[in-house]
């Protein structure tokens, strides 16, 4: 049994435009700029056939939205871009969404941005040119700074990224977002990783090969507010430690070494007392308080391990990552295509 994959016939270098690019988008309650969105994505389609000769799909990834997202979506025009939608049974997660995206995408590479807006279309083909033109396997986006967010989340940030990297032979990029370009061997690698609970940010780093950073300003949204509260990105975050990271059982163990040594040390000192000095310390608030102390120290170590514990049943059960409810493709037309270009080019 192999416990290893070759993809050297994958070859970054042999005809990459070949391969063919796979725009991976997934969407929540985007009614309001999905449409907005498809025709910067069909003129970056347009451009990138025009310079590289390489065809494109757009994989719209419905992730269970509330409002008209999904019957937009259905109706976008294959303009020079082929168009896939993809619906799920339910909101499943963006994690899931991705993947779902991952498996359906029928191109070579993969370029994976959200639906809101945030993410460009246009410095997609900056990431195109660091695949094609200069080779590199993964192209990821990084946000150049995080001076107009508060201290508190900026500091908290920092402390997710020094904690998830802490003792890890592979470094998650700081910043790092999902607006990223895989080359065939990177999809292809990234597909083969089968973890029911993914974190996205670490898989894709962690398969290797060439990887550049490209540092970005997030554009405003398009519509609407962002879903993500501070309650859910915590969330998220502890998702992310217990599914890529030992790190938090590292600091268990650590913190129960810790307190081991101080119990050793404060027995130490009760015995010098009684034997030198012949004075008994008092009994009943040191009781107390090391008895709090080691309780409430277990009861975290339980929790820490409780996560784990969870994930390794989430594993075992083997359940789907994802249900699709519809999927239909349109394959595009390419004199459309050639129009929109003249179009832009008379522009």
């Amino acid at each position: 049994m192999k416990l290893g994959s070759d993809l050297s016939g994958l070859n970054a270098d042999a005809n990459a435009a070949a391969f063919g690019l796979s725009i991976v988008v997934p969407v929540y309650n985007e009614a309001g700029g999905l449409q907005a969105l498809h025709h910067r994505l069909a003129t970056l389609s347009a451009t990138l056939r025009q310079r590289y000769g390489l065809a494109c799909e757009v994989v719209y990834v419905d992730d269970g939205s509330a409002d008209a997202t999904l019957s937009i979506a259905r109706n976008l025009p294959a303009n020079g871009i082929d168009v896939q939608v993809v619906s799920l049974s339910r909101n499943f997660g963006k994690e899931a969404a991705l993947l779902a995206g991952l498996d359906h995408a029928r191109r070579g590479a993969i370029l994976f941005m959200d639906g809101d807006g945030q993410h460009a279309p246009e410095l997609a083909e900056k990431l195109v040119s660091h695949w094609i033109d200069d080779g590199y396997d993964v192209v990821f986006t990084a946000k150049a700074h995080r001076d107009n967010e508060p201290r508190l989340r900026r500091t908290a940030v920092r402390g997710f990224y020094a904690l998830i990297n802490w003792g890890a032979r592979t470094k998650i990029p700081e910043d790092a977002g999902d607006f990223r370009l895989l080359s065939p061997r990177a999809a292809a690698a990234l597909k083969q990783l089968p973890e029911r609970n993914r974190f996205f940010k670490g898989l894709a780093t962690w398969i290797g090969f060439r990887q550049f950073r490209v540092d970005y300003e997030p554009e405003p949204r398009a519509h609407g507010l962002s879903t993500f509260s501070a309650g859910r990105l915590i969330g998220l975050s502890i998702e992310g430690l217990t599914s890529f990271s030992v790190a938090p059982l590292r600091i268990a163990s650590l913190l129960g070494v810790l307190l081991a040594t101080v119990a050793f040390l404060f027995g130490l000192s009760i015995l010098w007392e009684t034997w030198v000095s012949g004075k008994s310390v008092p009994g009943y608030p040191s009781l107390m308080v090391g008895m709090m102390t080691i309780g409430g120290v277990q009861l975290l170590m339980i929790g820490i391990v409780g996560e784990y514990i969870g994930k390794i049943l989430s594993e075992l059960k083997a359940r789907p990552i994802y249900f699709v409810a519809e999927h239909s493709v349109r394959q595009s037309d390419p004199g459309a295509g050639a129009a929109r270009s003249e179009q832009s080019a008379a522009e």
